[in-house]
């Protein structure tokens, strides 16, 4: 099961995520949060397994999101 650990603001951020925690092994999914909003405007869901929540909670800490 995933669950959301962090709600990005542009795609860009949710981009530096994604390749930040791809980048420490962990399985990463994006998410839109609107289906009918264009890129720039709309936030994103950041999701990984539910085991794997602690530990990415203190990867986007350490790394200041």
């Amino acid at each position: 099961m995933l669950r959301v650990v962090y709600m990005a603001q542009t795609k860009d951020t949710a981009d530096r995520i994604r390749d930040l925690l791809t980048m420490e092994g962990f399985l990463i999914k994006i998410k839109p949060v609107y289906r009918n909003v264009s890129e720039e405007e709309n936030y994103y869901e950041i999701l990984v397994p539910q085991t794997e929540v602690e530990e990415v909670h203190t990867i986007l800490m350490e790394n200041g999101y």
